[in-house]
């Protein structure tokens, strides 16, 4: 048990900065159980504190050649604009992409942990970073501070057997805050290996306009990221059928850069096959963002005739 790796963090109510910390070293360091494969203490005591592998947001000191990532400390590191780091934000930035390698193993971990890496520290680190040290402009109810706050034990919990307890109720968020990082990585994974898919799925389709895909993926941001002048998406669905899906005109707008043709809202089969001219239409939405056709050519057609209808396609 002594030759364990010692990993070291405050003892008392717990944040999620140190929470999620502890996340991203287990995965960076292959940990998988305290008291299996490493020792976790959650203590103040300053000699175990120095005797520690690991130590974060205690210690006053941010040594990363030490593994030493306070930031509560005068003279602690900021981010280049000026935002104080928190224990999170320091583990990340030495710690985070091996922490994203080991979880996605085997698909194209090398290629794709910078990026995804990046993208987390954006949307999420920084965010644990501005609450944990006051300086998020807003909060939300039910942003992951406020959920792992609701982990502590609350304050008229017995004293007797309490360090036990909150150890036992930090893991409990760690656990929670674990699973959140999981899901996360892999719909970054995802929407990434969708990118390169994309842009060669348009390069190939016959109108640059009505990108035909393989199979369903996410196609929009990839759209807009790569300003390509896509106004339709064809793609099969799990049903058999094609869809054809309207390209919007900005990210989160519920309108269409070119909306299915009115004469068709919310008609389906026979009815939408005779007023489009397209043998096996199924539907489309009585707001125009979507149909489908049972065919891949069906679907494509549909697309056509839109554009036609608009004066985009010659007679």
């Amino acid at each position: 048990m002594t030759d364990l790796p010692l990993l070291v963090t405050h003892s008392g109510s717990f944040h999620c900065d140190e929470a999620f910390a502890y996340v991203v070293l287990r995965l960076s360091l292959g940990l998988k159980e305290p008291g299996v494969d490493h020792r976790l203490v959650r203590t103040r005591d300053t000699a175990t504190i120095a005797q520690g592998d690991y130590v974060w947001d205690v210690g006053l000191a941010y040594d990363p050649a030490a593994q030493r990532f306070d930031h509560h400390q005068r003279g602690a590191p900021t981010r280049e604009d000026g935002t104080p780091f928190s224990a999170a934000g320091l583990i990340w930035q030495h710690h985070g992409e091996a922490a994203l390698r080991a979880l996605l193993q085997p698909e194209g971990a090398e290629a794709l942990a910078p990026a995804i890496a990046k993208e987390l520290d954006r949307v999420l680190i920084r965010r644990i970073d501005e609450v944990d040290n006051g300086t998020a402009s807003s909060r939300e109810p039910l942003d992951l501070a406020s959920l792992v706050g609701d982990c502590n034990l609350t304050w008229d919990t017995p004293s007797e057997g309490r360090q036990a307890a909150e150890d036992a109720a930090f893991l409990e968020a760690v656990a929670m805050l674990d699973g959140v990082l999981r899901r996360r990585v892999r719909a970054l994974r995802s929407r990434l290996s969708a990118d390169a898919l994309v842009v060669a799925a348009q390069a190939a389709s016959a109108d640059p306009r009505v990108l035909e895909l393989e199979r369903g993926m996410p196609w929009k941001n990839v759209v807009f990221a790569h300003d390509m002048p896509v106004l339709f998406a064809v793609y099969p669905v799990p049903n058999g059928n094609w869809m054809v899906d309207a390209m919007p005109p900005e990210p989160g707008s519920f309108a269409q850069r070119l909306p299915l043709p009115e004469a068709w809202a919310g008609l389906q089969d026979d009815a939408l096959a005779q007023a489009s001219g397209v043998a096996d239409a199924v539907f489309v939405h009585v707001r125009r963002f979507v149909g489908a056709a049972r065919s891949r050519a069906g679907a494509v057609d549909m697309a056509r005739r839109t554009m036609k209808l608009a004066g985009l396609v010659a007679a």
